[in-house]
């Protein structure tokens, strides 16, 4: 597994693979031709596909700027090391190719090339079975395993990561008005949080809601946010956190523990199966940040490494399945809502676990293993290409824009 740095990442949403990824690659692409006179791009599967409401084409033309861009779409053609794949060329004036690169945006605004070995793992171990027996064996949480391996160095970078978050739900509290897109949706986030401290039984759920909601608002809008672990299932960490350590007076060193726990839980996934919506489906977009978000609630609540464990397991069991069907390509139906309701489910998983002491049947590896295979065997429709589910009811029943 890499390091924390590779999963928390602080950037413009809406789409950490759509966006970040690319705009990363065209970045590093320009760099090694500076001699070219404009560039060429052609995007493959589900970059093709819905890359258009995610931004993608923005971020690219914006990487190149002033030189000339050309686009190239195809949906149709998926390439076989994964669905978001991007051929980069750079031409001279006569058009002439100079140099062509192939790259993959595999998810977290990460990049891989077919055939390239992975980056070399930090962390000793990537299974949590195997984690846990080191801190049962050593007598240590979680959160020291990570300090371990990354030093306390990383401490500082959570902080960076912990403020990009609150600024981010402080941003979408205060605006009002319509995100960006043909979906002219309106925003919520603010209106949300009036409500829920103006009422006693829903209080709890509205504020949770309201602080994902800002967050993923504030992605939609393009907006600074950090991938937890990708910016299409950004509000769910933050919101979650953001409401324990307010509820449960946390001290700061305390919230950045938490979020540290919460990036182990999320590398696992990462590690042993995907992050991508364009691979596995939304199951590994928002269910990996509510099982994020799961175990950084427990650890919040005062549970053990096992209870813990069993949080982040429940938080990502009960999303198996989950498709990826953005409407209109944008990060926002059913996006946004979908991290208020994982936010509230994570409180839940927390809680339900923090009831036992930890035992289960079915283990967090298991159920990452089961969501990868869940995941390959979704149809490419349920993956980020916005072919069908919501999107393609959307559709058909041709709402005005």
């Amino acid at each position: 597994m890499q390091s924390l740095r590779e999963l928390y990442r602080i950037g413009c949403g809406p789409s950490s693979s759509h966006t970040m990824g690319p705009q990363r690659a065209a970045d590093a692409f320009r760099v090694r031709c500076p001699e070219a006179q404009a560039f060429r791009v052609t995007l493959y599967g589900s970059l093709a596909a819905t890359g258009s409401g995610h931004s993608t084409d923005t971020a690219l033309r914006n990487a190149f700027a002033p030189h000339r861009l050309e686009l190239v779409w195809k949906p149709e053609i998926v390439l076989p090391f994964h669905p978001n794949g991007m051929d980069f060329e750079a031409l001279n004036s006569n058009g002439d190719v100079l140099m062509s690169w192939r790259v993959f945006s595999v998810g977290g605004g990460a990049l891989r090339e077919e055939n390239v070995p992975a980056p070399q793992s930090i962390y000793p171990f990537s299974k949590m079975a195997d984690i846990l027996k080191w801190c049962d064996e050593n007598s240590e949480p979680l959160w020291r395993y990570v300090e371990r391996t990354e030093t306390e160095s990383i401490w500082p970078y959570l902080s960076e990561v912990w403020d990009a978050m609150q600024k981010a739900i402080a941003r979408g509290l205060a605006a009002e008005g319509v995100m960006p897109g043909g979906l002219k949706l309106r925003r919520k986030a603010r209106e949300v949080f009036l409500k829920a401290n103006g009422a006693a039984m829903a209080r709890s759920t509205g504020l949770i809601s309201a602080y994902a909601l800002a967050v993923m608002e504030e992605n939609g809008s393009t907006g600074v946010v950090v991938t937890a672990p990708t910016c299409g299932a950004c509000g769910t960490v933050p919101a979650v956190v953001k409401y324990m350590s307010d509820a449960a007076h946390s001290a700061p060193g305390e919230i950045l523990k938490a979020l540290a726990i919460a990036g182990l839980v999320g590398n696992l996934v990462k590690t042993n199966a995907s992050i991508s919506g364009a691979e596995v489906g939304c199951q590994g977009e928002v269910g990996t940040a509510c099982a994020m978000a799961s175990s950084a609630a427990a650890y919040l609540m005062g549970g053990t490494s096992r209870q813990i464990e069993y949080a982040a397991e429940m938080g990502m069991e009960h999303h198996l399945g989950l498709t990826c069907d953005p409407v209109l390509g944008l990060v926002q139906i059913p996006c946004i809502e979908r991290n208020a309701f994982a936010a509230t489910r994570a409180i839940s998983s927390a809680e339900y676990a923090l009831l036992g002491d930890g035992t289960h049947r079915i283990s967090f590896d298991e159920v990452v293993e089961t969501m990868k295979v869940t995941g390959q065997a979704l149809p490419s429709a349920y993956r980020e290409t916005s072919q069908g589910g919501l999107a393609s009811v959307y559709a058909m029943a041709s709402h005005p824009m």
